[in-house]
């Protein structure tokens, strides 16, 4: 946990001491990680303090997490086959863990936001803790190489877990995607059956995860209740990626 005595959500310009204090590392090229901790609300605010946002980063932090955290996993668990590794590693770069991490070095303080987006609580949002986080693994990366990288997100994001206590939790993603309706003020998603395939005894179901009759997520599976929870998935991560 970060312990800077001032952030810049107290009114201070943005140092290079502050991000080697929230990294835990020395970095030199500050103009890169303002650019991570920048929200698209200051490309619309009056100053226009920023001609950047972190939306670039984010990509390229989010490619990132997917390679350093399959490989770190791939070496620890080398009995488990491609099935598990996907499923943890889905769970340990979801949305709402990696705001989780965010908030464990106290990201959101260092965010440069509007002042509209820093009222509306932009700085303990799900959506712009993770995509920040990523930005920064991504700054990190092109600053410092993959080794800096991949020793952050290690210190940050598997130190400390029981990861096969993760992998044996039951993710319930039509839950998660109401609950992020709900939050939203849209209407609550439906789920349709669009194709079924097979004899009666082992069929596939295709599911599409529908709000407003938009559909946002497709999943298959041997269970319609299983389609559902993949089509789920999928509409989170469409819905988290367009936010």
């Amino acid at each position: 946990m970060s312990s800077h005595s001032k952030t810049p959500a107290d009114g201070a310009p943005l140092t290079t001491s502050m991000v080697s204090d929230l990294l835990q590392t020395p970095i030199q090229d500050l103009t890169l990680y303002r650019r991570a901790l920048t929200h698209r609300s200051m490309l619309r605010s009056r100053n226009r303090e920023a001609n950047e946002s972190n939306e670039r980063l984010e990509f390229l932090g989010d490619a990132l997490l997917d390679l350093i955290v399959g490989e770190l996993l791939y070496h620890r668990f080398a009995d488990r086959n491609e099935g598990f590794l996907t499923r943890l590693r889905a769970k340990l770069v979801s949305g709402k863990v990696l705001a989780e991490y965010a908030r464990r070095i106290d990201l959101g303080d260092y965010l440069l936001m509007s002042k509209n987006a820093a009222k509306g609580e932009g700085r303990d949002n799900q959506s712009i803790l993770a995509d920040a986080f990523e930005a920064i693994v991504g700054a990190l990366y092109l600053e410092q190489g993959y080794e800096a990288a991949r020793t952050f997100v290690r210190d940050e994001v598997l130190d400390g877990i029981d990861l096969l206590e993760v992998a044996e939790q039951e993710e319930n993603y039509k839950s998660l995607l109401l609950e992020r309706m709900q939050a939203d003020g849209r209407p609550q998603p439906t789920y349709r059956v669009i194709q079924e395939e097979g004899p009666s005894h082992d069929k596939t179901f295709t599911v599409e995860a529908l709000v407003d009759d938009t559909a946002y997520g497709q999943g298959q599976a041997g269970s319609k209740k299983q389609a559902e929870q993949q089509a789920a998935r999928e509409a989170l991560k469409t819905i988290n990626n367009s936010s």
